[in-house]
């Protein structure tokens, strides 16, 4: 394959056509020497290595219409085409990206602080969108093609990955990217970062240590997630946890835990493992906590039966807009997994397996933060009856979309205080608090 080079304007960069031709090129030449059984005796980072080096050489030895940089890129361009995911691997590398929005071949955005800005990145085509897509997949064991044409997958450094191709994706194949950072975020970055006052944080500890079953409650990237991983660092190193996800996300600290994670369907529709038949094999396992990922289906009724057969101290995450929809989307999802169980029944196990809702959110200047402390304290005429400990009360905007507010105590005082007491648990100094500046 060979394509005619096009001298450049002196000091000025080529054109990106004329860019993509040479990339084109020399990757089809690099791809085309070398030895694939030469390859699978060597590691990903050797062979690295080896192909930058060679591809370097090429470069500098040629009469190539390229600036310096764009020399340096292009190499660095064809290795990841190679070795990793194309235009997608700049942004997987970038410390500041927590999503990746691939709309189509032409269109990325992706999250920095918050926010969705677009970015120049951009695949060749529908077809290179699909060969990336379908090497992320099959490095996992998945497949997507016509007939299974959405998938959930998991990248090595845990990012959770999502894709759906056409038909069903009209414009284009469409690619979800969430991903989590090499450090996780703890307890005192989301205290400098505002999404909870110190205070409120001492509370939660306490709350966690006493062994209260918990609920975060949000919308999508919300930062469920991420407050559930602050939550588990409050769990005594002595404890023996097991966490349920579908994608492993958490990235858990104390020594004693066990992962487990479930398992799609194979190739032949069989082989599926889902949350609720991991919940149930957990009960086997001596957990001192389970934590599941996030409440979506069937495993809410074991959830909550296991919290109410004393594995207290466990946490979860649900979809929900506010605590008392929390409520209600857990009475659906029991409702569905016992539909013979009529509904004051479904919420009595519900007010008796929880003890607090954590509601969070994402605020117009892309910050997440917690919004509600509320306490389950049982039933009353036949409704979970609920009430909130603290809220956040917005008071402006800054000038640059900064939200500000500050947490108002609601005057509770709240029951789980007993338990406190128990644990020989100091009583938090926000409960003695009604104002709490953020």
């Amino acid at each position: 394959m060979s394509v005619r080079l096009i001298e450049p304007t002196a000091g000025a960069p080529v054109g990106p056509s004329v860019y993509e031709q040479v990339k084109q090129t020399l990757h089809a030449e690099l791809v085309a020497s070398l030895d694939p059984v030469a390859i699978q005796r060597v590691g990903h980072a050797e062979l690295g290595a080896e192909l930058r080096s060679r591809l370097s050489a090429t470069v500098r030895s040629r009469q190539l219409p390229l600036t310096g940089a764009e020399q340096d890129r292009i190499v660095d361009d064809i290795l990841d085409e190679i070795l990793g995911y194309g235009p997608l691997e700049p942004l997987l590398r970038a410390p500041d990206i927590t999503d990746i929005l691939v709309n189509g071949p032409d269109i990325i955005y992706v999250e920095r602080k918050g926010r969705l800005e677009k970015v120049d990145a951009r695949f060749r085509d529908e077809a290179h969108l699909r060969h990336v897509i379908d090497r992320i997949v099959s490095r996992v064991g998945r497949r997507i093609d016509e007939a299974v044409p959405m998938v959930d997958a998991r990248l090595p450094d845990g990012s959770r990955f999502n894709a759906i191709i056409p038909p069903l994706a009209i414009d284009g194949s469409s690619v979800s990217i969430r991903r989590f950072g090499v450090q996780p975020l703890r307890r005192d970055d989301l205290v400098r970062l505002g999404s909870i006052p110190e205070e409120l944080m001492v509370l939660l500890e306490g709350c966690v240590r006493s062994k209260l079953n918990i609920v975060v409650s949000g919308g999508t990237g919300s930062g469920k997630t991420t407050l559930l991983n602050v939550l588990t660092s409050f769990i005594p190193a002595g404890e023996r946890m097991v966490t349920i996800e579908d994608a492993a996300e958490l990235q858990i600290q104390n020594p004693h835990v066990v992962r487990l994670e479930t398992r799609p369907p194979n190739l032949e529709g069989t082989g599926e493992v889902t949350t609720r038949d991991l919940v149930r094999n957990a009960l086997r396992m001596r957990p001192d906590r389970i934590l599941v990922g996030e409440i979506r289906s069937l495993e809410a009724v074991d959830m909550l039966q296991a919290m109410n057969t004393g594995h207290e101290g466990s946490i979860s995450t649900i979809h929900a807009n506010s605590p008392r929809h929390a409520m209600t989307r857990l009475e659906t999802l029991v409702g569905l997994a016992m539909g013979n169980i009529p509904g004051p029944a479904v919420r009595e196990m519900i007010a008796e397996a929880l003890d607090l809702v954590v509601q969070v959110t994402r605020a117009s200047d892309g910050r997440r933060r917690v919004v509600s402390i509320t306490e389950v304290v049982g039933m009353e005429s036949g409704v979970v009856s609920m009430q909130e400990v603290f809220r956040f009360k917005q008071s402006t905007v800054d000038p640059d979309g900064r939200v500000r507010g500050a947490f108002e105590s609601t005057g509770v005082r709240p029951q789980f205080t007993d338990r406190f007491a128990a644990h020989g648990i100091p009583l938090p100094a926000a409960l003695l608090r009604v104002h709490v500046d953020v």
